[in-house]
C-alpha cells in the first residue's frame, strides 16, 4: 500500500520512544516537580488545573485528555473543568487558584511582559515564594510534555465506557 505525500510528511517520530533516556530524564524531572509542589502545599487538584490550562494554551489533546481524567479523579468538578479556559470570567476559582493560573499562563506565554508582571504581582499577593516556584515548575514541566506530545502527534483514543449500574 503506497502512502500519499501528505501521509508521508505528517508521519511523526514519537520522540519519547525514539529517545527513551531523554524521556526518562523528563519523567524524573516531573517526579521531582510533583514533590516540590506537594512540599509547597499545592494540592493535586490545583496541579492538575495548571496542567490542563497549560495544555489548553498549547493545544495538546493528549495531555488534555490525560490530565482532565486525573483532575476528575482528584475531585475536580466537570463544571470548573468546562470553564477553565475562561477562568477569568467566572467566580468559580478562588484567588489562590486564579494567581496560579495567571502565573502558569505567563510561564507558557513568556513574551507578554505585561501579563508576566501582572501575574507575578497577583501571585505575590496570595502565594508564598515556595508556591510561586512550584507553580512555575509545574507549568515548565507541562510545557515540556506538551511539546513531546504535540510534536510526536500522540493520539487520543476513545475510552471504552463502562455500563452504568
Amino acid at each position: 500500500m503506497t502512502q500519499t505525500a501528505a501521509e508521508t510528511t505528517d508521519q511523526r517520530v514519537f520522540v519519547d520512544k525514539q529517545s527513551p533516556a531523554a524521556y526518562r530524564a523528563l519523567a524524573s524531572t516531573a517526579e521531582a516537580v510533583r514533590k516540590v509542589a506537594a512540599d509547597a502545599g499545592l494540592d493535586r487538584v490545583l496541579v492538575e488545573l495548571i496542567n490542563i490550562r497549560v495544555s489548553q494554551l498549547n493545544s495538546c489533546a493528549f495531555c488534555l485528555s490525560l490530565h482532565t481524567t486525573r483532575a476528575l479523579r482528584a475531585g475536580e468538578t466537570a463544571e470548573r473543568l468546562g470553564v477553565l479556559a475562561a477562568w477569568r470570567d467566572t467566580e468559580l476559582f478562588p484567588p489562590r487558584e486564579r494567581a496560579a493560573l495567571a502565573l502558569a499562563e505567563a510561564t507558557t506565554l513568556p513574551t507578554d511582559a505585561d501579563a508576566q508582571s501582572s501575574a507575578y504581582a497577583l501571585a505575590r499577593s496570595v502565594l508564598s515564594e515556595d508556591e510561586i516556584s512550584a507553580v512555575i515548575w509545574v507549568a515548565i514541566t507541562m510545557n515540556a510534555f506538551n511539546r513531546v506530545s504535540v510534536l510526536s502527534k500522540h493520539p487520543v483514543r476513545p475510552r471504552t465506557a463502562t455500563p452504568a449500574g
